[in-house]
């Protein structure tokens, strides 16, 4: 599963936006990155980016954040960037039951602050 205008970065790293296996969907970790693959310095509008193209993908395999069950996202400084992550993850998950969620803190993100991977149920019929 790939969206439209990232396959070249998943070629290049040699791994799959997302892999299903039977009803579900394995999504990997989603970065804030910039059209050019850099990470975006504003750190609010690096998890925004990271939303949208976790967004991509999903659409890309006829999911949606309603179909997502298991969330677990990785940040540098977690306690300092809780707040920010909480609110732009507001915008995006859908009405209860929630996913399952797990933050972890984590030193070294390949130059980025926040990263997320899901995995969600692929619709009936998707």
């Amino acid at each position: 599963m790939f969206p439209a205008g990232r396959r070249a970065l998943y070629d290049k790293y040699k791994y799959s936006a997302a892999i299903r296996s039977g009803d579900l969907l394995f999504v990997s970790g989603q970065v804030g990155s910039r059209e050019d693959g850099s990470p975006e310095p504003d750190f609010e509008r690096q998890v925004e980016l990271a939303f949208e193209n976790l967004t991509a993908v999903l659409q890309a395999a006829g999911c949606s954040h309603a179909d997502v069950i298991d969330v677990t996202t990785f940040h540098t400084d977690p306690e300092a960037q809780l707040e920010t992550v909480l609110k732009v993850r507001d915008r995006y998950l859908g009405e209860p039951p929630y996913p399952n969620i797990t933050a972890v803190g984590v030193t070294w993100l390949s130059g980025f602050d926040f990263e997320i991977k899901v995995i969600a149920r692929v619709p009936v019929g998707g």
